[in-house]
């Protein structure tokens, strides 16, 4: 299958490094993981060891200080070559709020530990029960007590909880009612949580799913942290998770960038190898058609999440790009992973195929982190002009 352009000219030596990397994980490590839902700790920390999760630190504390380009590269390359960057990726954009609103000693701290692999940063604690999308809703408090935060409530679906040292926690610091407008009174704060569980003030709770993902609820109960690790102003925490929303948003559709490659070279392999009838399948319009129409709306895509981690780098407030290119490499990677399991027919229920795993795996991110009618919401609303949506 022909690469992009900007494959090909974007950070080749770290596309190639990664994929030298991921030869090391083959299909048989990720299926055995997936069945007992463990978690990939070998490649992650060889991912760790290799510098590609502390991409983004600047070189002060030990990273390599490139930009969000070069960490979307880093994942996307991850997907297509068959493995998951799920069980780190949090790193990457929990990573911004840190290097754009942390203070000097809280960065000082930290990224050097993070950088070498001695911490983990890579829960991010904002979903609720109650709240869903609508952070401003949450209830999760922080008093502050002297030199301390006192942190009591709940968060869901906080994935990596259990393998991870750092969380960084977006809590309530003001009652809502007090607020002058509804993004204020949130604080972003960075959690100790070792440290934490071992005083009995966290609790995690796994929460299976149908993909190997991680997943967590976690509960504090006055647990107490110190007023040195809130980042930034209090209240203002909402407008510094933003940035790291947007990363979010634009790595995760790098990452369906590359399971839609990944999709797209196995059917077109196979399209080619499988002979029904005296003559390949691939030969047939109904088989050939719905490869190429999926490989040119990745593409299409594949520009989209371009542009936007282009003005996340050039210091832009990128919201407009970074959903628009979340939700149309997702829809992207469904698509072609559809058209994928049709052209192996049966053989792509097969768990040692892959498929399936990889089908399962991309259709999460139709829904978080953010859902595609929030998407269109947001985009209607805030770019388009419209009444907004109820």
């Amino acid at each position: 299958m022909q690469l992009s352009r900007f494959e090909v000219d974007s950070h080749g030596d770290i596309r190639d490094a990664v994929r030298r990397l991921c030869a090391n994980f083959d299909s048989n490590y990720w299926r055995k993981l997936d069945e007992t839902r463990s978690y990939p700790k070998d490649f992650v920390d060889a991912l760790t060891q290799a510098g590609f999760l502390s991409v983004l630190v600047p070189e002060a504390y030990g990273g390599s200080g490139l930009g969000l380009s070069a960490a979307a590269a880093i994942l996307e390359t991850i997907q297509s070559e068959g493995c998951n960057g799920a069980a780190c990726h949090a790193q990457m954009y929990i990573m911004g709020t840190i290097l754009r609103h942390g203070s000097a000693e809280q960065k000082q701290q930290f990224l050097p530990q993070i950088a070498s692999g001695e911490l983990r940063l890579q829960a991010f604690g904002v979903t609720e029960p109650d709240s869903g999308s609508d952070t401003t809703s949450i209830k999760t408090t922080a008093r502050r007590e002297g030199d301390e935060f006192v942190i009591n409530g709940q968060k869901i679906w906080t994935s990596r909880a259990e393998h991870s040292d750092l969380m960084l926690l977006l809590a309530r610091t003001a009652p809502k009612e007090s607020a002058a407008r509804r993004t204020e009174g949130l604080s972003t704060l960075i959690v100790d949580m070792r440290a934490a569980q071992e005083r009995g003030e966290l609790t995690i709770r796994p929460i299976r799913t149908m993909m190997n993902h991680s997943t967590t609820e976690v509960f504090f109960e006055n647990m107490r942290i110190p007023a040195a690790n809130l980042v930034g102003e209090e209240g203002k925490g909402f407008r510094y998770i933003l940035s790291g929303m947007n990363a979010e948003r634009i790595l995760i559709a790098a990452e369906c960038i590359g399971d839609a490659k990944w999709f797209l070279r196995k059917s077109a392999a196979y399209a080619g190898e499988r002979v029904v009838f005296g003559r390949a399948i691939g030969a047939n319009q109904g088989v050939a058609f719905p490869i190429a129409r999926a490989f040119a709306n990745m593409r299409a895509a594949e520009l989209m999440v371009h542009e936007a981690f282009v003005c996340y780098d050039k210091g832009e407030s990128p919201a407009a790009e970074a959903n628009m290119a979340k939700m149309l490499a997702a829809e992207a990677s469904w698509e072609a992973g559809n058209v994928c399991l049709q052209t192996h027919g049966g053989f792509g229920f097969a768990e040692e195929v892959g498929i399936e795993r990889k089908l399962r795996e991309t259709r999460l991110y139709q829904v978080a982190p953010v859902s595609t009618n929030l998407i269109l919401a947001y985009l209607s609303e805030h770019v388009l002009g419209m009444p907004r949506t109820y």
